[in-house]
This record gives C-alpha cells, structure tokens and sequence, in this order.
C-alpha cells in the first residue's frame, strides 16, 4: 500500500470525523506514516478537500443513495480518487483507481467493488458530467463549481458589488498558496536567509512591499520543508501570512512601548510586533486557551524573544489590573475565518449555525473589552481573517457609535486576489487624548 495515499487517508478522516484542522491532521498521518513523499500527500489532502462538493456532487451521480448516507470511508475514498482523476495530472488514471482500490482492501473491506466500480464509471463518462444550469440556479451553481457552502455564497453575492468580483474571489480562494515566511530581524537579514535557503534548494522570492517577507516559491512540493531545516530549529524565520504580517504592523507599535495582544494564541502576529520592536519594551500576550499560550511561550523561545509575558484571559472580560496601561492593543478576534481558504480549506463547508450567527456579537464584545486596555492618545487595531461585512465593518460601526472617544484612522479590506495576501480586514482606531467623549 502506498504510504502517502495511506497518509492521506489517515489525515481526511481525521477532518471529516474530528473535525481537525487540515495542517495539523496532515502533519499528524506523516509522523504515525512516515511516507517518503510528503508534498504529494499534502497535494492530495488539500486538493480533495478544496473541492469536496464538487466531488460529493460527481459520486452522487453514481449512487443510489445520499452521499452523506455513504460510510465514512466510502465518502473519502471516492473523493481521494475522484481528486487524482481530475486535479492531479501527475497521476495516471489507472494508477489513481488501482491505488484508491488497494486503500480500500484496508480501510473500507467489502467495499473494493462499489469504490472500483463508481471511480471506473466516471472515467467512462467523465466528459458529460455537468454541474445544474446556472440560470436556474446560480447560488447552487457557483457552490458546486468553486465548492463553498451555499451560504457563503449567498452572502458573498448580497455584498460584493458583482457576480464577477464574487467568482474572483472564489476563484482566489481555491489557489494553491504561496509559502510565506517572515525573517527574524532580531537574528538575521533578509539579504543573509535568502541566501541561506537558496543554498539548501529553496527557490525564494521577495515581497513587492515587505523587506521582511519571502515567498519560498514551491516548499510545499519539496520533501525537506522550510520548517525542518536548521534555519528554523535557529529561530532564524517563521511561518506567517503577508497578511498576517501587515495587520501587526498597522499596530506601528514602537520599542520600549506596551503592547497588548489580546487573542494572541498561537502567537504569529505577536513576535512580529515583538521582532518591530526589537525585543524592547513590554508585550502581554492574551489568550481563553491556556494551553495555546505554551504554544506562544515556545515560539518566543525558538525566536530569541524575551519581552513577551502571557495571560490567561477571556477577551470578552478586561483585566482590572491593566486598564488603561497600552500604548497600542491588537484585536484579531475569533472569526469564520474565509479569508484563509487557500491555507484551511476546511472553512468552506462551515455550517452557519447559532456559534456562527453569534460571531459578531462576541467579536463587538472583545473589542469593547480591549479598548479599556489603550491608554489616551493610543492605538486600537481590531482585525479578522475574513471577508464578510458583518464581521468587519458592521463590528466597527457597532463599536464606534456607542464608543466616542475613539476614532477611525484607517481601515481596509485585504483581498486574495491581488498583493499574495489572505482575504483579512484591518481597522486602526485612535483613543482622543482629552478627557471628554469616553
């Protein structure tokens, strides 16, 4: 049995029955594995979540029954085949069909002739597969097409200015990403990490508008990822979104400032702020999750950063004891998380149940805790990874109308379209200096 479609398998389960993330649930299947082949794993984990629909919709083709009926193992079998036959050229049909059949023998016994017989039935007629007309209905159309839950599209299409802005994005959302890395300037340049990756066999590319961004073009397909290097073990780099990086740095946060990072957990944007501010000064990394705050506190050890001090704290609560106290306060609230489609494909099939209906609620209420943090005359920065206006705007309009005495400085609304960012919306808010108005 093929060690990497074994390890794949392991990893789809694990998202479709515990609801893991995809990254972890991947790395997971490799360390229980070992296959040799790690980026085709990757390939195919994502590739056969990112269009699960439109797989789930094929299979219902061939079936008599509702492919949510089918066994779990059934459901990931056939989209793992139904993955290799259309998205990955790399693979031949028949060692797509013979390699989905032999994980069968395994993990779905008894089942080898109906998995068999559905993936060899679409290859027959695999050219008259149409998805339902779009005049009739184009929220259905455009979820099948581009795989997103309907609701997400239906949202999308009540908000964006244009249908042809919402299939962009869509379109955007469903590329494979770029490996992005931030360099630790507190150990290292830019000038120096490139060329140390290029000497390990890294083709690195640099940022049109950050010094300390590098796209290492193609890591994913490598076997010897960025993160297993000696660089890394170094603290010389980390793994973080372009957006990512652009939201620490609208904090414009200052050495020898107090910082407070109020859903810091894992803790990216935190050593960003930290590595601006050259380690100097005073950063209080927040989080509900005590046990993702050790996953702050390691990260700040690998780094070399020592100005970080972690709490555990509901953001939803302000601490008395540090009321008033920041200079500068990040906001990057739990949210549904669209924007990072391309990294989490996951996130597509979100239901929109009461948590998610409840989102902006609990977003409005850990902004209003964290403006308590900022003293007068400070900087308030609310952001999110995703684009749906009742997260973002709606949040912030909320919050300024009952909270006078901040101000709007900026905001935007970064798109995965243009500029090699994920789908993120930043906001800077500045507290007045006088007495009055809150």
């Amino acid at each position: 049995m093929d060690k990497a479609r074994r390890a794949a398998y392991i990893a789809l389960r694990d998202v479709e029955s515990k609801k893991a993330y995809s990254n972890l649930a991947i790395q997971g299947a490799i360390n229980k594995v070992l296959p040799e082949q790690s980026a085709f794993l990757r390939e195919l984990v994502y590739g056969t979540i990112r269009m699960q629909l439109y797989f789930d919709f094929i299979i219902g083709n061939y079936i008599k029954t509702s492919v949510a009926k089918l066994p779990v193992s059934d459901r990931i079998l056939l989209r793992m085949g139904l993955c290799q036959l259309i998205s990955l050229d790399s693979v031949p049909d028949y060692a797509a069909v013979f390699e989905t059949v032999e994980l069968a023998k395994y993990y779905a016994r008894g089942r080898e002739s109906f998995i068999n017989g559905v993936l060899r039935e679409f290859l027959r007629d695999k050219d008259k597969v149409q998805l339902p007309p779009r005049k009739e209905d184009e929220i259905r159309h455009l979820s099948l097409k581009y795989s997103f839950a309907p609701w997400i599209v239906q949202m999308w299409l009540d908000e964006l200015p244009s249908v042809r802005l919402v299939e962009h994005l869509l379109e955007a959302l469903n590329e494979r990403p770029d490996f992005c890395i931030r360099v630790n300037t507190l150990k290292t340049t830019t000038p120096e990490l490139t060329v140390r990756l290029e000497e390990t066999g890294f083709a690195v590319q640099s940022d049109d508008d950050l010094p300390d961004i590098l796209f290492a073009d193609g890591a994913g397909r490598q076997e010897t990822a960025p993160t297993r290097t000696e660089m890394y073990l170094e603290g010389l780099f980390s793994v973080q979104g372009k957006a990512s990086r652009i939201a620490a740095e609208s904090l414009g946060a200052e050495p020898g400032e107090t910082v407070i990072d109020v859903c810091a957990a894992p803790g990216g944007k935190t050593m960003a702020i930290a590595e601006m501010m050259k380690d100097s000064g005073r950063i209080i990394a927040m989080d509900i999750n005590a046990k993702r705050l050790g996953l702050v506190r390691a990260e700040a050890e690998r780094l070399g950063i020592g100005i970080i001090e972690t709490r555990e704290q509901d953001g939803r609560e302000a601490d008395e004891e540090l009321l008033s106290c920041a200079n500068r306060v990040l906001v990057d609230v739990p949210c549904s998380g669209l924007g990072t489609a391309r990294h989490k494909p996951e996130v597509k099939y979100k239901e929109f149940d009461e948590a998610m209906k409840g989102l902006p609620k609990t977003q409005l209420e850990i902004l209003k805790a964290s403006s308590r943090y900022v003293k007068r005359g400070g900087v308030l920065v609310y952001s999110t990874c995703t684009v749906l206006r009742r997260e973002n705007d709606d949040v912030v309009d909320a919050f300024l109308s009952t909270n006078t005495g901040f101000k709007l400085v900026d905001k935007i609304q970064l798109m995965p379209m243009t500029g090699k960012t994920d789908g993120f919306f930043i906001c800077k808010l500045k507290r007045a200096e006088a007495l009055f108005g809150g």
